[in-house]
């Protein structure tokens, strides 16, 4: 990776970690790919900010949050990469809602949920990740989604922190509306009283409904396509025949269809290749033309 000049400048006086050329594949789930030219995690929000708003000018800004449902290219990525932590992962009760800051993992906010007797966030007990992800994605799962239950999620921007609403974010099927350069830093998630015994049953099912159809303990990135309208990826993807499909030390899921593996070695160059001849043959078969959901950021290795 040739850095870029900007990338050569000094960061603001960071109260927070900052790293060069810091690897990050151990960071992901994938656990490939080449390292940050900067690794940064803020502080709180107020380091954030100063980032934000005096980073040299043109300097790239990507943030990662648990990485799980993502693709780190071999080559590295230029620029800032932001991974919101301890200063982010608040969850405070706020009347029948929760505030969750961006770096709270959502298993965990459902948790939460659970254990002060609120219902209707069980959902983000199947979905791993961050609320940050989430919203920024609007993630779903078991018939649910954010947009199901946000209310509001604050934004940090290079000109300062916005509060925006539902309505704001547009959110529409695995996509929001942020403003340029914007990050997730907390958002309101609405629920409702009931009984905690039964809130937490509901949550069991779903746990054991994810490991009985999930490679959950493989080196895995979630779901590598959205559903087509009417659709259902893993279903196009078994009907073109490519369950256990292999490049090198990348493979399709036997379990799950619309799960890629890591099965020991593999690069991200191998993993995103697979994913393309998915895409390639599914296309062939069926007309259907599959849209990424995971997340794929970096260059390609020299």
């Amino acid at each position: 990776m040739t850095p870029i000049a900007e990338a050569d400048a000094t960061l603001p006086p960071l109260r927070g970690r900052v790293q060069r050329n810091a690897p990050l594949a151990p960071l992901t789930w994938f656990r490939v790919g080449g390292p940050a030219e900067w690794l940064v995690r803020p502080a709180d929000l107020d380091d954030l900010l100063l980032l934000l708003r005096e980073a040299p000018p043109g300097l790239p800004v990507t943030v990662i949050g648990a990485a799980s449902n993502l693709i780190v290219r071999d080559g590295g990525v230029r620029g800032v990469v932001l991974r919101l932590g301890r200063g982010f992962a608040g969850i405070e009760r706020d009347g029948d809602a929760l505030v969750a800051g961006a770096g709270a993992l959502d298993a965990t906010v459902a948790e939460h949920a659970a254990q002060a007797g609120l219902s209707g966030l069980e959902f983000l007990s199947g979905i791993p990740g961050t609320i940050g992800g989430a919203v920024a994605m609007n993630a779903g799962a078991y018939g649910a989604e954010i947009k199901d239950v946000l209310d509001w999620a604050e934004v940090a921007t290079p000109s300062g922190l916005q509060r925006l609403s539902n309505a704001d974010l547009a959110l529409a099927y695995r996509r929001a509306t942020l403003p340029a350069g914007g990050i997730v830093t907390r958002a309101r998630l609405r629920a409702v009283p009931a009984d905690a015994a039964a809130i937490a049953a509901r949550m069991a099912a779903i746990r054991a409904r994810r490991e009985a159809t999930q490679p959950i303990r493989a080196r895995t990135g979630g779901s590598t396509f959205k559903n087509p309208p009417g659709a259902k990826a893993w279903e196009l993807i078994d009907a073109a025949g490519c369950r256990g499909l292999a490049r090198g030390a990348a493979q399709v899921s036997a379990q799950h269809c619309n799960f890629l593996l890591n099965t020991g070695g593999a690069t991200a160059a191998e993993l995103e290749a697979l994913g393309e001849e998915l895409r390639a043959r599914v296309l062939a078969h069926s007309g259907v033309a599959l849209e990424w959901e995971i997340k794929r950021i970096g260059e390609a290795a020299p």
